[in-house]
């Protein structure tokens, strides 16, 4: 059993980390991991819907990145808007903290802020006097490691083609892959879970069991709730899909809640069949899931493997198919 964060390490060259995206969605490659046989195939995404047999059913994410990076009027103070509280209220990541002690308070828009409480994990609550209109004030939250500004083509391609639930403050990656084309061609149903800041925060202790994942809140309706509980076999798209799906279990009951479930080895992935994924920083929750589902050395060895084969690594990077 590999319980420990620093299991779940590898090399990466920065040159492999994708900072944009390619021309097309679909000319992804697509690494191929046959748990059973342990072993690997390099395709394409294009590809994917030949994978699919009767019976399954692929289960994506239709969360929605909202525009939550905002700057202060004077451009001294960063913040990620996660979640509104209650009305004119948020939770939001800020920098630099130091400069937001309770009471402190800050202009955005016009509107003027304080805060009210730090919360344990740094978050602020910040009362507003007026209503923020983030899609006049703010910019999609890239990745960190994109280490750019937002571009215009970023408005697009930094959601998926089905997005349509607001909410996210990172995309569902593996969904990014996905035309409207190949998704007419496969069976599918959408979830929703709105990916929040957990995203962008490493594991900082060394024993998984210490690691507490942050909550996110998700809504299955009773259309897909009853598709999935009909599949013979499910394809999940992305490491939230799957969260959702292994948190609710089978059958799956349609309605809203909030799940912390953080999977890793020795866990058992009992909902899925199949997982479709991008390729994870070291050390992440995500890796951690993928190791689960996949086994640990061996998705450890197509990690190595896209290193040698110059994948595409990260959100707007290139995929991979676990079945």
């Amino acid at each position: 059993m590999s319980a420990f964060t620093r299991d779940y390490d590898y090399p990466l060259p920065e040159e492999l980390i994708a900072r944009h995206p390619l021309p097309r969605r679909d000319d992804s490659r697509m690494m191929v991991l046959y748990r059973a046989e342990q072993r690997i195939e390099h395709r394409h995404f294009a590809e994917f819907p030949t994978f699919l047999r009767d019976g399954d059913l692929v289960v994506l994410n239709d969360t929605r990145v909202i525009p939550a990076r905002v700057y202060s009027d004077d451009g001294q103070i960063e913040l990620l808007f996660l979640e509104a509280v209650r009305e004119n209220v948020w939770k939001c990541l800020v920098k630099p903290g130091r400069r937001m002690r309770i009471g402190r308070k800050v202009t955005v828009m016009g509107a003027t802020g304080e805060v009210l409480e730090i919360c344990p994990e740094g978050e602020r609550i910040i009362a507003f006097d007026r209503p923020i209109d983030l899609d006049q004030a703010g910019e999609l939250p890239l990745p960190p490691y994109f280490e750019r500004e937002v571009e215009a083509a970023d408005a697009e391609r930094y959601q998926t083609v089905y997005a349509s639930e607001r909410g996210a403050v990172a995309a569902p990656t593996a969904g990014l892959h996905f035309t409207p084309e190949i998704l007419a061609r496969v069976p599918h149903a959408f979830l929703t879970l709105h990916v929040g800041v957990g995203t962008f925060r490493p594991v900082q202790v060394e024993s998984l069991s210490e690691h507490r994942m942050h909550s996110e809140r998700y809504r299955v309706s009773s259309e897909a709730a009853a598709a999935i509980n009909a599949a013979k076999r499910i394809i999940a798209v992305g490491t939230t899909t799957t969260r959702v799906l292994e948190a609710c279990g089978l059958p799956l009951k349609a309605g809203e809640g909030a799940t912390d479930i953080f999977i890793y080895p020795p866990s058992q992935l009992r909902v899925i069949g199949g997982l479709l994924t991008n390729f994870h920083l070291p050390k992440s929750t995500l890796l951690m899931l993928v190791s689960a589902f996949a086994g640990r050395e061996f998705a450890l060895e197509a990690y190595a493997e896209a290193v040698r084969e110059r994948y595409r690594f990260y959100s707007y990077g290139d995929c991979m198919l676990i079945v």
